[in-house]
């Protein structure tokens, strides 16, 4: 594959659905590296067998990441060349792959992008909310208040959020996000992206909410959730509460000064403590 006799890890997109969406450069990768790392091998080898990809597979998933990279490691310094794929789109992204990756920058070897669908900028490019900012805050803790605190983190977010959800928790999600953001918030569900069924609709929070709660058709699938950014009022009010925390955090304590800027600012304290964890390793 390397002309200067280089091993390479490529980490190569793959299809979110639509299996017309693979790039020519990745079917050629994958048919001619000496190793493909898929995350779940029962679900890569119907894709790759389509393309009459052959290569060797094996897997590397969350549970066996660090014990597998070590293996991948030494194969590519011997001077193989392995290529990384996900269960759909671009690695790396809520997928494993980041400890690979980085040991193997910490070793020299060279790590190459092979890019191509990712659910995250095909539902954001086709929302119709901004996209020149954006954060991705992928999926939300499945407790309903580590949910809730971790949005209410969010509420003062000028730049567009995108989330990913699980099907079985879509409305609970969306529920959430109504007692947060507001009823009258533009979010954006992204459903099936480049499926059959595939469905993009925006519209305010409240008429979204009631919209899969009445249909359950929307509770099934692959679902990407954006959610418009806060209006600059809402952004003023947040700071306030961050300014307070910062100042304080200067001089005392993490836990005297969650609860001073519990009683200046009247927020709630386990949102402000996880403020200022996120304050206090910001500046480390």
């Amino acid at each position: 594959m390397n002309s200067n006799n280089l091993s390479t890890l490529y980490i190569v997109a793959t299809p979110i659905g639509n299996l017309q969406d693979i790039t020519l450069r990745a079917i050629e990768v994958l048919k001619t590296v000496d190793c493909i790392a898929a995350e779940d091998t029962r679900h890569s080898l119907p894709l790759l067998r389509h393309f009459g990809i052959s290569t060797p597979v094996l897997a590397l998933h969350e549970h066996n990441e660090r014990e597998r990279a070590a293996q991948l490691l030494q194969r590519l310094q011997s001077g193989e060349s392995i290529a990384l794929i996900s269960d759909a789109g671009t690695p790396l992204i809520n997928d494993p792959g980041y400890f690979l990756v980085r040991e193997a920058r910490a070793l020299g070897i060279r790590v190459v992008p092979i890019p191509g669908a990712c659910a995250v900028i095909a539902a954001l490019c086709a929302s119709g909310l901004p996209t020149d900012r954006f954060t991705y805050e992928g999926f939300l803790p499945a407790k309903s208040k580590a949910r809730l605190d971790k949005l209410k983190l969010l509420q003062a977010e000028t730049r567009t959020m995108v989330f990913y959800e699980s099907p079985h928790r879509i409305l609970e999600l969306l529920q959430a996000m109504l007692e947060v953001f507001g009823a009258a918030r533009q979010v954006v569900i992204a459903r099936e992206l480049t499926k059959t069924f595939e469905t993009i609709r925006l519209g305010p929070l409240a008429e979204l909410c009631e919209w899969v709660e009445s249909d359950a058709n929307q509770q099934r699938g692959e679902i990407v959730v954006l959610v418009a950014g806060a209006p600059e009022s809402v952004q003023s009010e947040s700071f306030s509460a961050q300014h307070v925390l910062s100042v304080l955090l200067e001089d005392l304590p993490t836990k005297q000064a969650v609860d001073l800027a519990v009683k200046i600012t009247g927020e709630k304290k386990n949102a402000l403590y996880e403020l200022a964890l996120q304050l206090k390793n910001s500046i480390k």
